[in-house]
């Protein structure tokens, strides 16, 4: 796991979770990350390449709304992730309309999200009022 940080309001500072990051055909890839891969690209008949992680510690851990940067997305590919550990809160809020819709993201869960829902939602994990277990996200990718 990374610390990393990031320009945010001005300044310098921690990214508030742990990330980590492999390429699908590296051979260093843990068994269990190349099964979950396995296990996405069957249930939704897509192909990856990359599995981006995240660790939300507890309940100050959190993702700002955001899309993914397109730039670095195989175009038309779909994004899949899986939730490990405890439940927590995605909001995916309309970018124009500003609708927004809330989902909890159980263990075991599988999101599918399309190339095109970067273009017009972004998505995140807000920091939760209440005390909450730690929760993994694997992000299933096709990069460039």
């Amino acid at each position: 796991w990374r610390q990393q940080r990031r320009m945010m309001y001005e300044r310098e500072l921690d990214v508030p979770r742990l990330v980590a990051s492999y390429a699908l055909e590296d051979p260093a890839l843990p068994a269990p990350l190349a099964e979950a891969a396995a296990l996405a690209a069957r249930e939704f008949d897509a192909s990856f390449n990359s599995v981006g992680l995240n660790l939300y510690r507890d309940r100050n851990d959190s993702v700002a709304p955001h899309n993914d940067r397109l730039g670095d997305l195989v175009p038309g590919q779909p994004i899949v992730l899986l939730s490990l550990g405890a439940t927590r809160r995605m909001r995916i809020q309309h970018k124009q309309s500003k609708a927004r819709l809330e989902l909890d993201l159980e263990p075991g869960s599988l999101l599918l999200m399309d190339y095109a829902t970067q273009l017009h939602y972004d998505h995140g994990i807000p920091k939760e009022k209440a005390p909450v277990g730690p929760r993994i996200s694997l992000a299933f990718r096709m990069r460039r």
